[in-house]
């Protein structure tokens, strides 16, 4: 045979594999991309945890197409500049797909990049309404919308008997679109009034001005769309001011840091949104891993976001097992028209056309005296 007869070959096969959606590398890599350093390490680090307890597990039991799992791990610092570079690097490790991140303006840094490199990506902690209204056919989030947990704050703000609310953002794409859609909702369908609404700086150490301003809106509660380490000053600077107004947070408020921060004194009675927090979680998918995540590491996630990136892997280890491809196409057809109902660790999971998580999972959390966070009755 000539070498010209080989090289066609050759060829035929290469062109063959990448139609088939067949791999030849030793592994099924899958990226992981999360804040492993900035303020929100802690999420990043459960992130990590989850991610690669859940590969570790499903490798034991034979791995993906007769492959391990392997999981590729980049930093995004929390930071949107960071999360390009980090999208960047991961586009080119021969990953499948990519989890992550955590942070709705991170995430909007990431999905250019990877859509462009025709990557499907599965956010975890991202909510922002804007992020599946751009017709990325590959771009799926495990979480809510901002307009969900709008609509829900709402119904807690009128819940709680408040007639003057101030709403205090930070002008993040995530707090900024959640603060917006409480805004326009109360405004057009409520007989509350919005007394205070103003942006404040994250990273800062000190918002007494913040506070001292909407305190002289005289509002009988605040309602805060930002994350959970400025809400923890916000707690404990109110305390010492002695202003004892109620404060209602967003879903990006749901960390433990944010009693560290606060204290457990400044923390009591504060209320937040979000899914179900870990040890609320009551699927038997949810509980066996939980048992599992806790014989490893001794303790449980800090967060649900975390737990949502797990979710991110289980969808898409499952459209590989279901479709025995890891071609982008086939892999995205298949997560938005053929995975209803699969059981996830944070409850049922389908994606709707644009990518959304089918489903309501908010609920209303209170901080106790011990700083636990316990779940509110419906």
């Amino acid at each position: 045979m000539s070498r010209k007869s080989v090289k066609s070959i050759l060829l035929a096969l290469l062109a063959f594999t990448f139609m088939c959606g067949i791999s030849w590398a030793e592994t099924i890599k899958i990226g992981l991309m999360c804040p492993l350093t900035g303020s929100w390490a802690s999420e990043g680090q459960d992130m990590k945890q989850i991610v690669e307890l859940l590969a570790e597990d499903l490798n034991a039991k034979g791995g993906l197409l007769g492959k391990k799992v392997e999981i590729v791990v980049s930093d995004d610092g929390g930071d949107a500049r960071t999360a390009a570079l980090s999208a960047q690097r991961l586009s080119t490790m021969g990953i499948v797909a990519v989890i992550g991140t955590y942070g709705s303006a991170v995430t909007e840094a990431s999905q250019n990049i990877f859509d462009d490199f025709g990557i499907i990506q599965i956010a975890n902690g991202s909510t922002a309404i804007r992020l599946t209204a751009k017709g990325m056919d590959k771009f799926f989030r495990t979480c809510p919308r901002d307009d969900e947990q709008g609509k829900v704050a709402v119904k807690t703000i009128e819940s709680m008997g408040a007639k003057r609310v101030a709403i205090l953002h930070d002008n993040t794409t995530y707090a900024k679109g959640l603060a917006e859609e409480a805004k326009k909702l109360l405004d057009t369908k409520s007989q509350i009034d919005v007394v205070f609404y103003d942006a404040m700086t994250p990273g800062e150490r000190d918002y007494n001005v913040t506070l001292m301003k909407m305190k002289s809106a005289d509002p009988d509660l605040v309602f805060f769309t930002g994350y959970y380490p400025e809400a923890g000053l916000l707690l404990r600077q109110k305390m010492e001011m002695n202003w004892n107004v109620p404060f209602l947070g967003g879903d990006a408020t749901n960390n433990p840091q944010l009693v560290e921060i606060a204290g457990k004194d400044a923390a009591k009675d504060y209320y937040f949104l979000s899914p179900p927090v870990p040890q609320d979680l009551d699927t038997p998918e949810a509980r066996d891993f939980l048992k599992s995540y806790v014989k490893k590491y001794g303790t449980e996630p800090g967060s649900v976001w975390a737990v949502l990136s797990g979710d991110g892997f289980l969808a898409i280890t499952t459209a590989i097992k279901n479709t025995k491809s890891t071609d982008s196409d086939k892999l995205a057809d298949y997560l938005h028209t053929q995975l209803k109902d699969m059981p996830g660790l944070t409850g049922k999971i389908s994606f709707d056309q644009h990518g959304d998580r089918v489903g309501d999972l908010y609920r209303l959390y209170k901080v106790d005296a011990s700083g636990a966070f316990v779940l509110q009755p419906k």
